[in-house]
């Protein structure tokens, strides 16, 4: 891929030893690189030339965890972010941290506007690349009208290139490099196009960026808040059923306590083991459990993750307060999903969309609830 040459790139990092490995990175991509560490060199840097890219740690100015806290310092990315958004909102942010916490994921996805979120502790040169280049494959952000809910999705870099399958986008969620290249290679086998992610906040991005008939997750996620509790697959498979993604779990945690609860509730299509593996198992379990999401989908088929995620909470009761508090959204962004809600459904009121909910619901085409 070419880049223009004055396409420039920003690094807001106080570490050395990152602020080397990622110029390095971006260099190589034919980037002018800008290093900043901290808030305001990284506002002087935003306000002095327009940028592409910009990979901001969440941890500045020497702060550090205590006792399980983080001081105020260690925040100080996500007040980057929103500069970003301001000052330069043609830019797409990544944030790249070793403390991301879930609570932290979702604020700089939802509310900061980052594209994703990596983790140091499983970074990796040739992924990094590809995410980078894939940022810089699309239209800049503030080229393109901004879309109200509802409004599709612009096309990802493997649609416009003709590659989408036949079956759709299937997320792949699994940190282990070797397990996630040999189920990429199934589901591309099984006609779908993966999209592989190695934790819960690049998963995140995806899921709140893209459309997918399936997710495939590992439960052993190493957890960037306690990575002793090796747990994130869980908060995956939270987010997948409430946007109403089917999810097929195949991971090495094989306990009893861990297949009951990811069916009991997560919902999910299906478990496999790892040590049972069976290739032509899962690419015949994949089919099935595409072809489950996609039965009887009828008129809720039409909306969105998101809308499907806001009637799912409609149907249980949430006022709009509620619904934005689950969601992490504001309550004016609840009103404008209920606007595009009851447009698609063809209603005027909270109680017709809940009752097509309910009714999609008891046919078996639908399940709203997440």
């Amino acid at each position: 891929m070419t880049i223009h040459a004055q396409q420039r790139g920003l690094i807001v990092e106080d570490d050395p030893a990152w602020q080397e490995i990622l110029a390095e990175l971006l260099t190589d991509m034919g980037l002018a690189v800008d290093i900043a560490d901290s808030l305001d060199a990284a506002i002087a840097a935003l306000r002095a030339a327009s940028h592409r890219l910009a990979v901001v740690d969440l941890s500045l100015t020497g702060g550090s965890r205590q006792a399980g806290n983080y001081t105020a310092y260690d925040e100080e990315g996500l007040r980057v972010l929103e500069a970003v958004r301001r000052y330069d909102p043609g830019c797409s942010a990544i944030l790249l941290t070793g403390f991301a916490t879930v609570e932290l994921a979702v604020s700089a996805l939802t509310e900061r506007g980052a594209y994703t979120c990596l983790r140091k502790e499983t970074f990796r040169r040739a992924e990094f690349r590809e995410l980078a280049r894939r940022i810089l494959a699309r239209a800049s952000p503030a080229s393109l009208p901004e879309a109200e809910p509802g409004a599709p999705a612009h096309e990802t870099p493997a649609q416009a290139a003709g590659l989408a399958s036949s079956q759709g986008s299937v997320l792949l969620v699994e940190d282990d490099a070797g397990w996630r290249n040999v189920l990429a290679e199934l589901l591309a086998e099984a006609g779908c196009q993966p999209r592989a992610s190695g934790s819960f906040g690049e998963a995140l991005g995806y899921l709140r960026r893209e459309r997918f008939v399936l997710a495939v997750v590992d439960l052993g996620l190493a957890s960037s808040l306690d990575p002793g509790s090796n747990r994130d697959g869980y908060q995956v498979l939270a987010s997948a059923r409430a946007a109403e993604i089917p999810a097929i779990v195949v991971s090495g945690l094989a306990s009893l306590a861990d297949v009951e609860r990811a069916y009991a509730d997560f919902g999910i299509f299906a478990y496999l083991e790892k040590q049972a593996f069976d290739r032509s198992a899962f690419r015949a379990i994949v089919s099935e459990a595409i072809a489950s999401g996609q039965a009887g989908a009828g008129e809720l088929g039409r909306l969105t993750p998101r809308e499907r995620e806001v009637v799912g909470l409609l149907v249980q009761g949430l006022a709009n307060k509620e619904i934005a508090r689950a969601m992490v959204i504001s309550t004016n962004t609840v009103k404008r999903y209920l606007k595009s809600i009851f447009q698609k459904l063809d209603v005027d009121s909270r109680a017709a969309a809940v009752a097509k909910a309910v009714a999609a619901k008891t046919s078996g085409g639908w399940n709203p609830v997440g």
